[in-house]
């Protein structure tokens, strides 16, 4: 319950970012403004995801490292929507629906059989996605599947209030640290 509070809060405070994230992908790339993907839930449950569009209409539905040349799929706004990890506040809707976490591991795409698989084997399929995780903390989508596989185990063996804070704080630094950068640089 306290997650759809908080999810509904969050929704209410960031809905001016919301708003000028949607105005600025219509402008540029006319609707949709979102992006729906089928994800892995809770217990392999399929669910659809809500990301804010960073490609363009006519982009692969692969993930990022699948595509060739994923630079050229960029909208101009894209790689900013990106960098700052905008295009995951609908994710937002996700956690108020119940469909996932604040932390837990990212769900994986739903043609990610091997992935998948490997996490069935280590018993991570039976929590929640979440937002934010221990693999993106440490590394994000810089990771090789077994490396992810690996810190969701832990982070299911570790899984703590304590380490739940742990992982939000690190990922608010791993926002920041991008912000304050291209502030220094302009």
């Amino acid at each position: 319950m306290f997650s759809k509070l908080f999810a509904l809060l969050f929704l209410i405070i960031f809905s001016p970012i919301l708003f000028l994230t949607a105005l600025f992908i219509f402008i540029e790339d006319g609707s949709p403004i979102f992006f729906k993907q089928q994800r892995v839930g809770l217990n392999k449950k399929l669910f659809w995801i809500y990301k804010f569009r960073s490609m363009k209409k006519n982009t692969p539905n692969v993930s990022k490292q699948s595509l060739q040349d994923p630079g050229s799929f960029y909208l101009k706004c894209g790689s900013f929507i990106r960098d700052f990890s905008i295009d995951e506040l609908p994710n937002l809707i996700n956690i108020f629906k119940g469909e996932m976490n604040f932390i837990g591991p990212r769900p994986a795409l739903y043609n990610e059989y091997e992935f998948i698989e490997m996490r069935e084997q280590a018993g991570v399929n039976s929590i929640k996605p979440g937002l934010t995780g221990w693999a993106q903390v440490n590394g994000r989508d810089y990771l090789i599947n077994e490396t992810k596989c690996r810190y969701d185990k832990e982070y299911l063996d570790k899984k703590s209030l304590y380490f739940n804070l742990k992982i939000l704080l690190l990922s608010f630094w791993a926002v920041a640290k991008p912000i304050y950068m291209w502030f220094k640089r302009n």
